[in-house]
């Protein structure tokens, strides 16, 4: 027990009746510019994520490791 057509086209001819053409087209472009500004805010915060775990991942490789540390001591020790 679904909408039929026939409703559809009803609730549409009661909408058009009530916000007329013009402020339906302008609820529609400011509808389709929140939807392109959010998908932008969601790339910008994918990418800002990308870019700290790279940096996270170049910080980890620079870092001297524990055994290298160990290693660097006891050659200064032996030498």
């Amino acid at each position: 027990m679904g909408i039929s057509i026939w409703q559809l086209l009803i609730v549409l001819v009661i909408v058009l009746l009530l916000f007329g053409t013009k402020k339906l087209r302008n609820m529609g472009g400011d509808l389709g510019a929140a939807i392109r500004n959010f998908r932008g805010a969601v790339k910008e915060g994918d990418n800002e994520a990308k870019e700290a775990a790279e940096a996270a991942r170049i910080e980890d490789e620079s870092e001297p490791t524990a055994e290298a540390a160990t290693m660097s001591a006891k050659e200064r020790e032996s030498a």
